[in-house]
């Protein structure tokens, strides 16, 4: 999918409007970045293969054109991409986890170590255009259909101990959630980027909008209108710990459940691509030029994975 860039305003010219100062352009800006990012798109092509490498895990090294999620299994970084599921491998470099180059657009890790992922087949595997819910219980290395093939293309998912599993179904724009990954169950209709489910309250879910985050206490059936801070992804790593990173790389963490947000510091490589929080202090964090790790709760980082992006791709 076409990865959203800052709007370029066409026809305006020192001479027919002053420039706006920097705060005013960022502040302007962010809201139209984040609506491109929420528009339907389609696609690119996938690169073609690269050759597998000695250990038996194929396309080490290769370009990567989008990363859609992130996950820790094991102390093992899992990334969810354009072109399948990878994990560093020497020096960083992205090593493809099992064989299927599918795009897994949206990805999470539960709490039993299932991996759950939804989005497209890989060009040229047939079947149809979209995953619907998949599941995989060898990290990563064998993927099963549980629900929804052909049908629904999650663009989010997450979930909670105790609680069901929330997927943001990009087709029809509406929250869906499901108790044994089988059958699901209409929730609200939204536009969204991404969503985070409380730790503690599995009733309790946020959303990602072009206004701020909207606030679900229902289990999804309703939200309070995105408000506050625009932030493209959040994830919930504890009680207190909501965090966010707007569309130009500010992360920010919420004590109260996203309605007030303190500045934490600016991620490094760039545009944000992906957010998980797997505690209070563990951060994982995609951008530009790589997934890079916070264990102080964002203060500092070090990168996991080096990422050469190909061209296209996004969300």
């Amino acid at each position: 999918m076409i990865k959203p860039r800052l709007p370029r305003v066409a026809g305006r010219t020192a001479a027919t409007a002053p420039a706006p100062s920097q705060p005013l352009r960022l502040a302007l800006a962010l809201p139209l970045v984040l609506t491109l990012a929420l528009a339907p798109t389609a696609c690119s092509p996938a690169p073609a293969p690269a050759p597998d490498d000695p250990s038996g895990r194929s396309g080490s090294g290769s370009a990567l054109t989008h990363i859609h999620g992130l996950g820790l299994h094991e102390d093992t970084l899992y990334v969810a991409t354009h072109e399948g599921i990878h994990s560093p491998g020497p020096g960083g470099a992205p090593v493809l986890v099992g064989d299927r180059r599918d795009d897994f657009m949206g990805f999470t890790v539960a709490p039993d170590g299932t991996f759950l992922a939804g989005g497209h087949p890989a060009p040229g595997s047939g079947g149809p255009s979209n995953l619907g819910l998949v599941a995989s219980t060898d990290a990563g290395r064998t993927w099963t259909e549980r629900s929804l093939v052909g049908e629904v293309d999650f663009h989010a998912l997450d979930t909670a101990p105790g609680g069901p599993v929330y997927g943001y179904d990009s087709t029809t724009g509406r929250l869906r959630i499901t108790h044994d990954l089988t059958a699901w169950e209409d929730r609200a209709a939204l536009r969204a980027l991404d969503i985070a489910v409380s730790p503690i309250a599995p009733d309790t879910v946020v959303a990602t909008t072009e206004t701020g985050v909207a606030r679900s206490t229902d289990g999804g059936r309703t939200f309070a209108p995105g408000a506050g801070r625009v932030v493209s992804y959040v994830s919930w790593g504890a009680a207190d710990a909501l965090y966010g990173v707007s569309p130009d790389g500010v992360l920010l963490r919420s004590g109260d459940g996203g309605t007030a947000w303190t500045r934490v510091g600016a991620v490094p490589g760039g545009a944000p691509q992906a957010l998980t929080a797997v505690d209070a202090r563990r951060l994982l964090v995609a951008t530009g030029d790589g997934v890079y790790e916070s264990r102080d709760a964002g203060r500092s980082f070090v990168r996991r994975m080096k990422v050469t992006p190909g061209e296209g791709g996004g969300h």
